[in-house]
């Protein structure tokens, strides 16, 4: 077990598999790496190997096994174990329902914006001696979302809609009928329970990040809903985590290709509010992998 200050090998790119998908096939050179984080352990082992050419970090959100609820993941330690092992960029598929008629199951959705609807769940590294205040108006990386459109095209079969709303709800159970119609109202796209808090916390680490949302089913809004079978929903998770193996591989090529230009890298660099002489130790030691480089002297 690996923990903050011991040697690990660097990965630059990350991969985040959500329900259905909790293994990247194709992977050689294959090594399991436990991290040990000040928040705690991670949601499994990461998965280290080689995708054409590229080292990359795998890990299932939710366990291998589908172990963790939405609500019981640990975002912190997911994203902070991430930064410890180098990686800069951070893909993450994750299943949704569709609150829009255009977007079908098996379609995959890259995002632009999200909407919170989650209760209490801590989705920063900072407090206890140390405060920052993220910009979060453009919460996906552009340029990675740029990137991973472009390699949607050179994937055969692969519909694919950029940009939209990601609804983050609570979970674990699904909306309400009334719910549902009044998020449609709001112009929301798509809904899960996972990646606002990834998004939210991969920006404090300065670490690119987008998402793959995969739809499984139309919300209970759609009139066909109640005609879904938990095999149809299955079937769907399976075409679905496909689809996205062989984005991600072609994405994870094209993103090792290009150099980082944007700003996601220098996201704190006008955000933490504490003094450097004010903040505590134990906050500068906790947050070090992420705040190391703004307290040197």
């Amino acid at each position: 077990m690996l923990s903050q200050g011991e040697g690990m090998e660097q990965v630059k790119i990350g991969i985040i598999g959500g329900s259905g998908l909790y293994n990247m096939d194709g992977l050689t050179d294959v090594t399991e790496v436990g991290v040990d984080t000040p928040f705690g352990r991670p949601s499994d082992n990461f998965i280290i190997g080689t995708l054409d050419g590229q080292r990359v970090a795998f890990l299932a959100r939710h366990g291998r096994g589908h172990k963790l609820m939405p609500t019981e993941l640990p975002f912190r330690a997911n994203i902070y174990a991430m930064k410890l092992l180098g990686v800069e960029r951070i893909i993450s598929a994750s299943a949704v329902g569709s609150l829009q008629e255009q977007y079908a199951p098996t379609d995959i959705v890259i995002p632009d914006q999200f909407f919170d609807r989650t209760r209490g769940r801590v989705s920063t590294f900072f407090g206890d001696g140390l405060v920052a205040h993220i910009t979060f108006a453009h919460p996906i990386c552009h340029h990675m979302a740029e990137t991973m459109a472009a390699a949607a095209a050179r994937v055969e079969g692969l519909k694919l809609h950029r940009g939209g709303t990601y609804l983050c709800m609570e979970g674990p159970a699904f909306s309400t009928l009334a719910e549902s119609r009044l998020y449609r109202q709001w112009g929301m796209d798509v809904i899960g329970m996972t990646n606002l808090q990834e998004a939210k916390l991969a920006r404090e680490a300065e670490i690119c990040y987008v998402t793959l949302a995969l739809v499984t089913d139309y919300d209970c809004w759609h009139p066909d809903h109640d005609a879904v079978t938990v095999e149809m929903v299955i079937e769907y998770l399976n075409k679905n985590s496909v689809a996205a193996q062989k984005l991600i591989r072609e994405g994870a090529r094209m993103l090792a290709a290009e150099p980082r230009n944007c700003k996601c890298g220098s996201a704190l660099r006008h955000a933490i509010m504490t003094s450097p002489a004010a903040a505590t130790e134990e906050a500068k030691q906790r947050l070090s992998a992420i705040t190391g480089k703004y307290f040197e002297k």
